[in-house]
C-alpha cells in the first residue's frame, strides 16, 4: 500500500520538490510497486502521478481510463488528445523546479531507469530539472524490516538443506556409477522447493560441472546438460522465497568436487574467491561499526581488489552482488563498480548478496552469501558460510 507520509518525508530529505510517476502500458514497473497499483489492470494510455514534498498529490489520466488510479490520493485532471495533454502536464508540474523520476544519468543505475528519454525531454522543456529517483526507491521500496528478514531466514533454512541434499545426491550417484545430469539435479531442487512451499518464480537453478560451472549464468536443460562423473568440479546456485505476498528471497552459491580430494588449482582458486568475499563483508562491517557510510561500488572495489592482486581480475566478469527483496534482483543498492557505478549508500534495512566468481576454461568458482543491515545498523550474515569445497568425503 502506498504510504504518502513516508514518501513525502523522503522527498523532503532528498531535496527534490516532487516525484513524478508516469507510465505507458506497464513501462514503469516501479511505479506500480511503489504506489501499490495492480499492474494486471488494463492500462492502455499514459498516466501521470505527481507527489509533491508537501500537500496533496495530483493525477493526470486519459479520459477513457479516468478511474484506473482512483485508489491513490489526490486531485485528478483528465486529457484526451496530445493537444490537451501538453498544457495539462505543464499545469501538473507548475511550481516544481526539481522533480525525481525513474531516470538514471547515463543509465548508471539501470534498475530504476524506466522513464523514456522523450518523457524526460518533455518535462525538461517546461524548465523543470529532472533528477534520479534511485535513492527514493531504495529508501521506500528496497529496504526490508524484521518481519521480512524473518521470511528470508525461513526460506534460507530450506534452501541450505536442499543445497546439501543436491550435493549428496550427486556424490551418491557418482560413487555408485549411476547416471545423473545437471538438468536432473536442477529439477530435483525445483521439486524440493515446491515441497517446502518455496518459489523461484519460474527460474531454473544453476547446476554446472567444469566448463558449465565456468559459465556464470549457465542454465541446464534437457537438451543442454552433461552427466556428473568422478573428478568433476561442481557449482550450484539456487535462490527461492516463501510463496507468499511478502516472501523475501534467499540466494546462495556453493561449490564442490566429485571425489575426496579436490585438485590443488581448484582449491587455490576457490580460496581466492573466499578471500574476496570476506574482504567485501569486512568492509561493510567496519564502516557500519563506526557509523560511516559505505556505497555499493566501494564494496565491489574491495572484493575485486583481492582477485586483482591474485592476477585473476579479468576472470571476475560480473559485479560483486545485487540487492535482494521480493524479487531476487531487487531495486536497492547493488555491490557494483564494474558493470555500473552504484554510488547509493547501504541503508539500514538493506539486504544484498556478496558473490565473487572466477571463471577459467574448466574451473568456475563462485561463493555467495546474503548480507542484511538491520534497522539498528547491525550486520547479519544469514545462514552458513562456505569455508571449504564440498566433496564426497565431507
Amino acid at each position: 500500500m502506498f504510504d504518502l507520509k513516508a514518501t513525502q518525508s523522503a522527498l523532503r530529505a532528498s531535496g527534490a520538490d516532487a516525484w513524478l510517476f508516469c507510465d505507458f502500458r506497464g513501462s514503469d514497473k516501479l511505479a506500480y510497486e511503489v504506489l501499490g497499483l495492480d499492474a494486471r489492470k488494463h492500462f492502455t494510455r499514459r498516466w501521470y502521478y505527481l507527489v509533491p514534498r508537501t500537500g496533496a498529490p495530483r493525477k493526470l489520466v486519459h479520459a477513457i481510463e479516468a478511474g484506473l488510479i482512483d485508489e491513490l490520493p489526490g486531485s485528478k485532471t483528465s486529457y484526451f488528445s496530445r493537444a490537451t495533454l501538453e498544457p495539462a502536464l505543464r499545469a501538473l508540474l507548475k511550481g516544481v523546479k526539481t522533480v525525481a523520476m525513474q531516470y538514471s544519468p547515463l543509465n548508471n543505475i539501470p534498475t530504476v531507469a524506466f522513464a523514456d528519454a522523450g518523457t524526460v525531454e518533455w518535462v525538461r522543456s517546461f524548465g523543470v530539472k529532472v533528477v534520479s529517483s534511485a535513492g527514493l526507491v531504495q529508501r521506500l521500496y528496497a529496504t526490508i524490516d524484521a518481519a521480512d528478514f524473518a521470511s528470508h531466514v525461513r526460506a534460507g533454512r530450506h534452501v541450505q538443506r536442499i543445497k546439501d541434499d543436491a550435493f549428496a545426491l550427486i556424490f551418491k550417484r557418482v560413487a555408485a556409477r549411476k547416471a545423473i545430469t545437471e538438468y536432473e539435479v536442477a529439477q530435483f531442487i525445483l521439486e524440493r522447493f515446491a515441497a517446502a512451499r518455496l518459489t523461484c518464480d519460474g527460474a531454473i537453478p544453476i547446476v554446472g560441472a567444469n566448463a558449465h560451472a565456468a559459465d556464470p549464468h549457465f542454465e541446464p536443460s534437457s537438451k543442454k546438460s552433461t552427466r556428473f562423473k568422478k573428478g568433476d568440479r561442481v557449482l550450484i546456485d539456487l535462490w527461492a522465497r516463501e510463496n507468499t505476498p511478502r516472501g523475501i528471497y534467499y540466494d546462495i552459491t556453493w561449490c564442490g568436487f566429485c571425489g575426496s580430494t579436490p585438485p590443488r588449482d581448484y582449491v587455490d582458486t576457490f580460496a581466492i574467491a573466499m578471500a574476496a568475499r570476506d574482504a567485501a563483508v569486512a568492509l561493510v562491517r567496519k564502516r557500519i561499526a563506526v557509523k560511516k557510510s559505505v556505497k555499493g561500488y566501494e564494496v565491489d572495489d574491495a572484493c575485486r581488489a583481492v582477485i586483482d592482486r591474485a592476477g585473476l581480475g579479468r576472470y571476475f566478469i560480473h559485479r560483486t552482488g545485487h540487492s535482494i527483496g521480493h524479487e531476487v534482483h531487487g531495486s536497492g543498492v547493488n555491490m557494483d563498480g564494474l558493470e555500473t557505478r552504484d554510488d547509493r549508500e547501504i541503508l539500514p534495512g538493506s539486504l544484498f548478496s556478496v558473490e565473487p566468481g572466477i571463471y577459467l576454461k574448466e574451473i568456475g568458482v563462485r561463493t555467495e552469501l546474503d548480507v542484511y543491515v538491520d534497522l539498528k545498523n547491525e550486520v547479519h550474515i544469514s545462514g552458513p558460510i562456505q569455508d571449504q569445497l564440498c566433496c564426497a568425503s565431507c
